[in-house]
């Protein structure tokens, strides 16, 4: 083992100031006293060298292995080979394609799939190298890979013989796998009902010769073996293995062939022998020789001897037989299970068979069978606890076999005679004192009743089991069995019985009650885990209560108990059904989606409000749902109070005026339409009112109408009209129409379905997102107008079934317009005129003809609006917005939502979306990337700030352009493009966005408490206000608050900020007047007296008296409080549910510690520390007295350091210094001592420095 000195200048002070005076003045003596000089440690004794390359010489051979470790080099497991395929061999042979087309892809998909990795060369010859790296495994995959798929593939066939297939196969197939891998080729072999004896080989030339050769190495292997097949009678087989198998083992040692003989079990008579063909022969020679001479010199005996004892003649895997060839040398032959025989067979020379004979009966009379008798319940007492009575007997005598019969009542014991006997005294001795002090009794219970005698979790029959101490026995479900048995002591029993048949008449005379309650409340009724049922239980704990399966979807809750429980229970869950049912009552409010987000208000408060103080739960569709409903539910009067809020927040923020209109409730149905088709319509139309309908057989006639007034007006006047045409006559028409047609069909703004609707009274309605249909259209109205509107739609219709074709001329400038964005505008184009196709020609063709394709009126109106679309385009200008760069992501807004809101209403025109330009500075090698945004119409150009060393592109070298420095910089250049009007007033809108920046002066002091704990307090004013709020860093002293935001938001900011502001000095000026203090030292024995019980006197003097008590703990016991690592304090916060602030170093006063909580927890808190503080105070008393005594005085210490005198230091003979009139090293320097690192940082404690 080695060890490495590290000096230090603070290690040799050490060594200097920790030698003896005795050292010291040996030191100074110098080099005249030769026996100290020698007692000095050589330098290469200190400073052992490492070792080196040459060989050491002897002396040096001990210190350098010291030093010396054997370093075992690191093998890459990444291998690299390079595979030649030759042009007449290459499957691709195209060198116009090389490194594409499907020669690239084979190798792409090679790499995924083996994962090394592959490199391609063309040769001079045109011949493919091909270079792959990887581990060897995916290597050797890869190669075969190539081969099979880049190589032209050549095919052979060798014949060997049909045995040797197998050989060629291996085990599991390993073999053939590692050949194919390792010759590149596919080798198929013929199934084994094949007579045919080739083996196809497919590959490469050199593959198919490597493969032949190996296939026909393993053939030529296979023939210098042979296998050779004796047939020898069976009952001649254990002569020739011998016993224990012996005797052919000795054979296969002698001849080297395996010998395989089938074992007695299985009726075969050929023995087999493998190996070379000398080493059979010889093997075969031997078995012959020991056949012939056991069949000549053999006879047989035949003796009968019991069927039960066969099996102790064989004994355990036949060692008994084996046992009886190896002493006799004579087989005995037993005859099969399965036969009624009772003759054994004993083989063998003469003179030997009556020594086996006699070993026979000696063997079958040395067990015997025995059985004692028991009733058949006591057996289980017998056996004892998981076997333990049981195992006393066997491990005595571990011979007997013990058997336990179900039902019947014996054990019956096998075993040698004498072991047998001494426990077969053993089991009657049990049975004996078990009869005697043991009963059982049955009683007879119907199965229904069976569960409740168990109990919840087998409660009810655990305590009588545990009570009377016997065992109870409740058959199975599956048994449908009425009997009960009770078994153990008499008197137990007797006990047990009793009680178990009053439970049983007890409930015989309890009452099942079914309680009808609603699935829906079943869950709330079961609370969370259960809570709310357990509190049910408790109060009637003799009731059983169950609920059904939920997947069962049935309302009936069973109880069952006493007749009276019952009633009291049933009542009760009522009770609590009651008061669901009230609170479960819902109500639909519709909302326009636009009013949501002030229903729920700023961080949801306006919503938290209605929730809190109507005692109602209110539930708001998604943000991407398209409905409008808004769902209350609670009770009844409490619904209606919320809806009524609700209402009228949406009618102060809108002109929202409601009418009630008197259909009769039997035209309801017919008004609404199938699946709310027909009123969906009106709505629609009449931009988005709300109708509501009462319920369905409420009888009700009053429909209320919901929505801005004019709109509201104009759907009561349809709703009327469609009440009176259902009243008169009403009639339905259904057309269908390609999806694509309906929105020509219903025109821009609904302009065509209005005139038909005028022109004719009818209503038509389209199918919605959600209906199957997709199709279909309906017409309502009476007979004649339903008529008229028909076949005005179905002429429409079939025009559009006629599909012209039509041309146009496009500047092909504007091409590029119509095509942008994966042809957006195409597609538009398409919804709206009827599915009509646009083609422009090729890119580069410079041909300006469009072709347009679709039904007539559908071409006409797109080409119409084309033209439309190209006018604009030639009136297009570019202008440009200067606005500094910083600001441009307060323009953007979230999501770029402002700069799209601009877009829309001022309809600028579409650029392409995002523009990429590279630039790359040559002389840094860096490249940037410089990215326009545009959100629709706007293109806001936003290069990156880090690079403005080439702002206007140049690259280096190039000449510089004057530049005019009261130019815009591009990064603050934002273009517009689109109509002059329209760009000049985004521009407008684009400047209105430009935040602007005002300061307000707030006291320094008070900056902390704006900002609030972790920036709560300005967080809030910030998302209040919609405003930036900037603090100055403390160092700066500063008093000036900045407000960054929008001009109309900033007035607003301020106020706030200022009120805010007088709030805090309005609690500066109260804590100073609550800052007067009066510390009274009270002895802390009286502290407990002072606080009271939970703190109630402590907490009444506060109150009366308008104070504030602090607690006071001395410093010295901090740090014992605090614990190891804050463990201790953490333990007091977490058990009161209180916040501890100790004082930090340096603190004006030390023994103040702040607890902060709920009033009567705080007091507890205190209580405990101060009796901390006492416990901990007389262990710092007493630790002080110990050290007084312990610390050595500062005069003794000092005198010890004079004593010492002047040390020389750690000293070394031989240094190299000494020697070549070298320089001593420096200990104060870097150089000759270079440090190994920077002194790591002590890490600050959460609870301030650590106090000793």
């Amino acid at each position: 083992m080695s060890s490495v000195a590290v000096l230090t200048q603070e290690t040799f002070n050490a060594h200097r100031s920790g030698l003896l005076p005795e050292q010291g003045g040996a030191a100074v003596a110098g080099p005249s006293a030769g026996e100290d000089e020698e007692a000095l440690p050589t330098y290469k004794d200190a400073f052992p060298p490492l070792p080196e390359k040459a060989s050491q010489p002897e002396g040096t051979q001990e210190t350098s292995s010291a030093w010396a470790s054997k370093i075992r080099p690191l093998k890459s497991s990444i291998i690299t080979q390079v595979f030649h395929v030759p042009l007449e061999e290459r499957k691709y042979k195209d060198i116009n394609q090389f490194g594409e087309g499907d020669q690239a892809k084979v190798c792409v998909d090679i790499m995924h799939k083996t994962g090394a990795h592959l490199e391609l060369s063309l040769a001079k010859d045109q011949g493919l190298s091909i270079m792959v790296s990887g581990k060897l495994d995916a290597v050797m995959k890869a190669r075969k890979e190539i081969v099979s798929r880049l190589q032209t593939q050549a095919s052979a066939s060798v014949g060997i013989p049909k045995e040797h297939h197998r050989f060629v196969i291996g085990k599991n197939g390993e073999k053939l796998q590692e050949l194919e891998l390792k010759t590149a080729t596919k080798i198929q072999i013929p199934r084994p009902d094949d007579p045919s004896n080739q083996i196809k080989i497919s590959g490469t030339k050199e593959g198919l010769e490597k493969a032949k050769h190996e296939i026909l190495l393993i053939s030529a292997e296979q023939d210098k073996r042979a296998v050779e097949r004796v047939n020898i009678e069976k009952v001649y087989h254990p002569f020739i293995t011998g016993a224990y198998n012996k005797l052919v083992g000795e054979m296969m040692q002698e001849t080297g062939a395996r010998i395989n003989v089938p074992p007695q079990s299985v009726n075969k008579t050929e023995i087999v022998i493998t190996g070379e063909k000398e080493q059979v022969a010889l093997a075969v020679t031997k078995i012959k020789k020991v056949y012939e001479d056991k069949k000549k010199n053999t006879t047989t005996i035949a003796v009968e001897v019991k069927k039960s004892q066969h099996k102790y003649v064989i004994g355990p895997k036949g060692n008994t037989l084996q046992e009886i060839l190896d002493k006799t040398g004579v087989s005995v032959e037993i005859p099969p299970s399965d036969s009624s025989s009772e003759t054994v067979i004993l083989r063998g020379e003469p003179d030997r068979l009556g020594q086996a004979l006699t070993e026979v009966y000696a063997k079958a009379n040395s067990y015997t069978v025995s059985s004692v008798s028991a009733p058949s319940w006591l057996h289980r007492f017998i056996i004892g606890k998981k076997g333990q009575n049981l195992a006393k007997i066997t491990q005595q005598m571990p011979k007997v076999h013990i058997e336990f019969t179900e039902g019947e009542d014996k054990i019956t014991l096998e075993g040698p005679t004498k072991d047998v006997q001494m426990a077969q005294g053993q089991i009657e001795a049990m049975v004996t004192d078990l009869v005697s002090r043991m009963d059982y009794a049955e009683i007879s219970v119907d199965p229904k009743f069976h569960r409740h005698l168990i109990g919840k979790g087998g409660v009810n029959i655990n305590r009588i089991k545990e009570v009377h101490k016997v065992t109870v026995r409740i058959p199975p479900d599956n048994e449908k069995s009425n009997l009960i048995r009770i078994e153990g002591d008499p008197q137990g029993v007797q006990e047990a019985k009793k009680e178990l048949l009053e439970l049983a008449s007890r409930m015989e005379n309890e009452r099942t009650k079914d309680l009808i309650i609603e699935q829906r409340f079943h869950r709330a009724i079961i609370g969370q885990k259960g809570e709310k049922i357990k509190e049910v239980r408790d109060k009637f704990p003799e009731v059983i209560i169950n609920f059904p399966d939920p997947a069962q979807k049935s309302d009936i809750v069973q109880l069952r108990g006493p007749r009276t429980e019952v009633e009291k229970c049933s009542k009760f869950m009522s009770k609590i059904v009651a008061e669901m049912v009230e609170n479960s009552y819902s109500v639909s409010v519709p909302i326009f989606k636009q009013f949501h987000r002030n229903i729920i208000g700023k961080g949801g408060s306006n919503i938290k409000k209605i929730r809190e103080e109507t005692n109602t739960k209110i539930d708001l569709p998604a943000e991407n749902s398209n409905s409008e409903m808004i769902v209350i539910t609670g009770k009844k009067a409490n619904c209606e109070a919320a809806r009524t809020r609700i209402l009228a927040i949406q009618k102060d923020l809108a002109n929202i005026s409601e009418v009630d209109v008197s259909i009769p409730s039997k035209l309801h149905n017919s008004l609404i339409g199938s699946k709310g088709r027909l009123v969906r319509s009106i709505m629609e139309e009449c931009g988005g009112v709300h109708i509501h309908f009462p319920t369905e057989g409420s009888g009700i006639d009053k429909v209320t109408i919901r929505g801005p007034a004019e709109e509201v007006a104009k759907a009561k006047q349809q709703l009327l009209a469609l009440a009176e045409e259902k009243q008169t006559k009403s009639h339905t028409v259904e057309l269908h129409a390609k999806p694509e047609y309906h929105k020509f069909l219903i025109g821009k703004g609904g302009g065509n379905i209005r005139k038909v609707r005028d022109s004719t009274g009818a209503r038509i309605i389209f199918p919605t997102p959600e209906d199957k249909d997709q199709e279909l259209i309906t017409v309502v109205g009476t007979e004649e107008a339903v008529r008229d509107a028909q076949k005005e739609l179905e002429e429409l219709i079939k025009s559009l079934d006629n599909v012209v074709e039509d041309t146009m001329n496009v500047d092909p400038k504007h091409h590029r317009y119509f095509v942008a964005r994966r042809g957006q505008v195409l597609r538009d184009l398409a919804d709206e005129y009827g599915g009509v196709m646009v083609s422009f020609p090729r890119t580069g063709s410079q041909s300006d003809k469009v072709t347009l394709k679709g039904a007539k009126e559908c071409v006409e109106a797109a080409k119409k609006r084309m033209q439309e679309i190209v006018e604009d385009l030639d009136a297009q200008v570019t202008m440009e917005c200067v606005i500094t760069q910083k600001f441009h992501r307060s323009i953007m807004g979230p999501k770029g939502s402002r700069i799209q809101q601009i877009t829309r209403d001022h309809n600028v025109q579409i650029k392409p979306a995002v523009y990429f330009l590279l630039y790359q500075q040559k002389a840094i090698g860096h490249v940037h990337l410089f990215i326009f945004f545009q959100y629709s119409d706007i293109l806001l150009a936003a290069p990156p700030a880090e690079a403005p060393v080439q702002e206007n592109g140049e690259a280096e070298g190039e000449v510089k352009e004057p530049v005019d420095p009261n130019a815009p910089k591009k990064c603050d250049v934002i273009i517009i493009s689109g109509r002059k009007e329209r760009c000049e007033a985004a521009i407008e809108a684009l400047k209105a966005l430009v935040p602007v920046t005002i300061e307000v002066e707030v006291p320094f002091e008070l900056h902390r408490y704006i900002i609030g704990q972790k920036g709560s307090g300005i967080r809030k004013m910030m998302e209040d206000f919609e405003v930036n709020i900037q603090v100055p860093a403390p160092e700066q002293q500063s008093d000036k608050i900045a407000i960054t935001g929008l001009a109309s938001l900033l007035d607003r900011a301020k106020e706030g900020l200022l009120e805010r502001v007088k709030e805090l000095q309005a609690e500066q000026e109260d804590r100073a007047l609550r800052s007067f203090k009066l510390t009274i030292t009270v002895d802390p024995k009286y502290h407990p007296k002072i606080i009271g019980r939970k703190g109630a006197i402590i907490t009444t003097i506060r109150t009366e008296h308008d104070v504030n008590i602090h607690c006071l703990l001395s410093p010295r016991v901090h740090a014992r409080i605090i614990g190891a690592r804050g463990k201790g304090i953490r333990k007091i916060m977490e058990e009161f549910k209180v916040d501890l602030r100790f004082p930090q170093s340096g603190a004006a006063d030390p023994n103040l510690v702040t607890v902060t909580g709920r009033p009567e927890l705080v007091d507890e808190a205190i209580d405990h520390l101060l009796n901390l503080e006492e416990e901990y105070m007389a262990d710092v008393v007493e630790n002080e007295a110990k050290m007084a005594y312990m610390r050595p005085s500062g005069s003794s210490a000092a005198a010890a350091d004079e004593q010492r005198g002047p040390s020389k230091g750690f000293v070394v003979r031989e240094a190299p210094w000494a020697t070549a009139n070298e320089k001593a090293p420096d200990m104060s320097s870097s150089e000759d001592f270079p440090s190994f690192g920077a002194p790591v940082a002590t890490k600050a404690s959460p609870w301030g420095p650590k106090r000793f």
